[in-house]
């Protein structure tokens, strides 16, 4: 019985594997003659949205299911439009098929659209072509991106203005505005504030020569709602930063400024007032305003004479000690330091006074400069671990009695709480 009893097991083991590798084969010949063509619409757009567009073209030739997807309106409110000519550039276009189809079937669903042109006038023409089509669309993000020469200058101002305002007038709900060196105006500027004044959030519009000061104080006054500015100096003025401060108004975020001669020697650069900073301050005290500046060393005499409230200031051209200075008596909310070069004279005094008068100081760079390995221990020492990004030239630190080369970073990594090595000059 007890031997019967093992068969039996035995038999009813062996009929229960076979019933699961009968329904193994199954389930894999099922698998096997699935349909694609019939899967959810839903789960086809999911994986369409992780394919590069050219990826996605090529799959909706699939079958009907597949093509009905590829031209759902999901799938179109996001489209960068890259614009380059095959002899002056070796990035690729858009084809200009998919740019026909795309004007005719999903003009309608564009919401956040950007232009990458070359350096030729003929991609910045296209792009305006296709800007001017726009009639039936309402975007909440525009940027035009010259990925070399502003091209977009090189344009006819009326044409550029023209095509801009269809843009301006059909989008009633405009939130990030990104025309950088454009030939953008004042009277265009105003058609903008009047379309999409309520939900302006970001404009970005350096190098933009026929806005005036006016021009951008019009945006200031009418768009409360914006909280990211980025322009010249030239268009900066007292007026701006009290509209900037006015109540209506909502805290800044970010404001950055680009601080760029124009003709060496003959650019004249204003002063702005100490009370329009105190003001603009105290309406956004957690304001991050960031300057470049391109300027030679005697244009700087306007600028660190009194308090300002920058927190992130980068030289792009060599600059004194007699500014680095005063740097540090000026600037107490900086948080981001960057110099390119300065010259052959030490910046040991100027890097101590800006680690005692800059308590927020967290990153610094400096390329063509020097410092004493002495002076730059004892700035580390003084900024403690709160220096989270410390980018110096091997070339910047010299040698003197207290340290060499190979003992500083063995010091510095010691102030800084983890292992730290100045940046090495490329050997290529």
């Amino acid at each position: 019985m007890k031997r019967g009893g093992r068969d039996s097991d035995h038999n009813s083991s062996e009929e229960g594997t076979a019933e699961k590798s009968k329904k193994l084969r199954t389930t894999n010949e099922q698998s096997q003659t699935c349909d694609w063509g019939n899967l959810l619409q839903d789960i086809i757009l999911h994986i369409f949205k992780y394919l590069p567009l050219l990826d996605r073209a090529h799959a909706s030739q699939v079958c009907r299911n597949w093509n009905q997807v590829f031209h759902m309106p999901d799938l179109w409110r996001c489209f960068e439009f890259e614009l380059n000519q095959p002899a002056t550039s070796y990035l690729k276009a858009t084809h200009p098929e998919l740019i026909k189809q795309i004007i005719k079937r999903h003009s309608n669903h564009l919401q956040y659209v950007s232009f990458k042109v070359d350096s030729s006038k003929e991609s910045a023409e296209a792009a305006c072509d296709i800007l001017s089509q726009l009639v039936n669309c309402s975007l909440k993000t525009l940027g035009l991106i010259s990925t070399a020469r502003p091209s977009f200058m090189d344009l006819p101002k009326s044409h550029f203005i023209s095509a801009l305002t269809v843009v301006f007038v059909n989008s009633k709900s405009l939130s990030s505005l990104k025309i950088d060196d454009t030939p953008v105006d004042d009277p265009s500027l105003k058609v903008l504030v009047a379309n999409n004044s309520d939900t302006l959030k970001l404009l970005k519009m350096s190098s933009c020569p026929h806005v005036s000061p006016a021009g951008i104080l019009c945006v200031a006054d009418q768009c409360h709602g914006l909280r990211e500015l980025a322009l010249n100096y030239h268009l900066l003025s007292d007026e701006l930063l009290l509209a900037l401060s006015s109540e209506k108004h909502v805290r800044l975020e970010h404001l950055r400024i680009d601080v760029v001669s124009e003709n060496p020697g003959q650019t004249h650069f204003h002063t702005i007032q100490k009370s329009s900073w105190d003001a603009f301050i105290r309406h956004s005290p957690k304001v991050n305003l960031v300057m470049y500046f391109f300027l030679y060393e005697e244009e700087f005499d306007p600028f660190f004479r009194y308090e300002i409230p920058a927190t992130h200031l980068y030289f792009g051209r060599s600059v004194s000690k007699d500014v680095l200075g005063r740097v540090g008596m000026t600037c107490p909310r900086l948080v981001e330091l960057v110099v390119c070069a300065n010259g052959l004279r030490p910046l040991d005094e100027e890097l101590i006074r800006i680690a005692e008068r800059c308590k927020n100081l967290s990153a610094i760079g400096l390329g063509e400069c020097e410092v004493s390995c002495s002076a730059f221990v004892e700035f580390v020492k003084m900024c403690g671990g709160r220096l989270s990004q410390l980018s110096i030239m091997e070339e910047v630190l010299i040698p003197d009695q207290k340290y060499s080369l190979e003992q500083i970073h063995w010091e510095v990594s010691k102030h800084l709480g983890r292992v730290w090595f100045p940046d090495m000059m490329p050997t290529w």
